[in-house]
């Protein structure tokens, strides 16, 4: 099994900071969400950030190397997490930092491709080993982050159950939908998917599948798909799932979408940190880091 987990962390919170009904939130929440990252956000016991609890579960998964990838103005997470570039010791976490700067000409950070491009440049030696990837603010389960490093698969993804997903249905009907083989190879990821499409992209067991940007990769197969990324046409950024599928055409049987079927704590917007809030307080009311 790898012991490498880069987190995402780059990005702009654009959806975050937007405008919002805040009656629920209390003005430090509001100032928060504002000026943070969304994974440094206080959404835990005694105001801990959500990463705090992504990270409980990447130790109780077996990981040992985290990499952040944070923004050129993303100081507030070495307060928490380290003060050095490389090498803080976390709860027993070896945690490290890579920068995800802006190209010229930019406003905004160039995408997810290009933040993990970003990193392995920083970090050339994961380039020659496995590493799992994921959001910062997104609480995966130390299952499914376990089943990132217990894969024998080349590359593979977490392809969640539509349905367990506790969203409401508008957002979920959103989400990218992945085409699954009746051995659970991924062949295709489909955007913005119509009502009319859904039954072609059910899986072996009847279930529509998503991804949630919880990944696994084989580095040195990785690197010439990212370094090579083409730009979205829509979104103007370069995006991991993008980097999948051209994986995907040139080694086909290689990236397995590995079924589970849970709800994937999502701290996107203000409307999520209540929500974030309950679900913290139900199921880990105390952050025990020595469980």
């Amino acid at each position: 099994m790898h012991n490498n987990l880069i987190i995402l962390a780059g990005g702009a919170s654009s959806r975050m900071k937007k405008e919002a009904v805040t009656a629920n939130l209390s003005p430090e929440e509001i100032t928060q969400a504002n000026e943070r990252s969304k994974g440094l956000i206080g959404v835990g016991s005694s105001g801990r950030p959500l990463l705090d609890y992504l990270l409980l579960n990447a130790q109780k998964a077996g990981y040992k190397n985290i990499y952040i990838i944070i923004g050129e103005q993303g100081g507030l997470f070495k307060e928490f997490y380290g003060n050095q570039n490389t090498n803080n010791n976390f709860h027993g976490l070896n945690i490290s930092f890579a920068i995800q700067y802006i190209p010229d000409g930019r406003v905004k950070p160039f995408g997810t491709a290009d933040a993990l491009f970003q990193a392995v440049e920083q970090f050339p030696e994961l380039n020659s080993q496995q590493y799992s990837v994921c959001n910062s603010d997104n609480l995966y389960s130390a299952a499914a982050l376990l089943a990132l490093r217990a894969t024998n698969s080349p590359n593979a993804f977490i392809a969640y159950d539509r349905d367990a997903l506790e969203f409401p249905s508008e957002r979920i009907s959103r989400f990218a939908i992945a085409k699954l083989d009746q051995n659970n190879q991924l062949l295709d990821i489909l955007e913005k998917p119509s009502p009319e499409v859904l039954a072609d992209y059910k899986d072996v067991e009847g279930k529509i599948r998503v991804s949630m940007n919880a990944f696994k990769f084989n580095g040195s197969t990785l690197y010439t798909h990212l370094k090579n990324c083409p730009v979205h046409p829509e979104r103007e950024e370069k995006e991991l799932p993008t980097v999948l599928l051209n994986s995907v055409k040139e080694h086909p049987n290689t990236t397995l979408g590995i079924p589970f079927s849970e709800h994937v704590p999502d701290l996107t917007a203000k409307e999520d940190i209540a929500d974030v809030k309950r679900y913290l307080q139900q199921y880990y009311p105390v952050l025990d880091w020595n469980e």
